[in-house]
């Protein structure tokens, strides 16, 4: 089963970068290596698609705003380093970190140590009747 894995894999590969290489123009990339392509040749009466290739494991959360935009045709083109629009005390862009280590684990999480603090006195179990 794993020779069959790898065999897709590779098709795949291949597969896409016949498809860049024939269909593909390069736009650019983001600071953290993902590139980003659209069709040299719109079919007739539609847009030209634009697709990213990622860097190591494929997450659209991987995508910063700036190339959102442009990947779902709000601008014509991504927003510059230098843009207004960027502000010196915005973080950089980070991926969603669900179902990562780095996830948010509220106090009381099995994997935060399964221990919460008491509940105060306001609070009442729900029981049914």
């Amino acid at each position: 089963m794993s020779d069959r894995i790898s065999l897709a894999t590779w098709m795949a590969n291949i597969q896409i970068k016949l498809l860049v290489w024939r269909a593909g123009r390069l736009v650019g990339s983001d600071a953290a290596g993902n590139r980003y392509f659209e069709e040299k040749k719109a079919r007739p009466g539609m847009k030209a698609r634009r697709w990213v290739l990622y860097k190591g494991e494929p997450e659209a959360t991987k995508v910063p705003p700036e190339w959102h935009g442009w990947m779902h045709y709000n601008m014509a083109a991504p927003l510059p380093a230098d843009s207004a629009f960027h502000k010196n005390w915005q973080l950089p862009h980070q991926p969603n970190p669900t179902g990562t280590t780095q996830a948010y684990r509220p106090p009381g999480h099995l994997f935060a140590g399964g221990k919460r603090d008491k509940a105060t006195g306001d609070y009442e179990a729900w029981t049914p009747n």
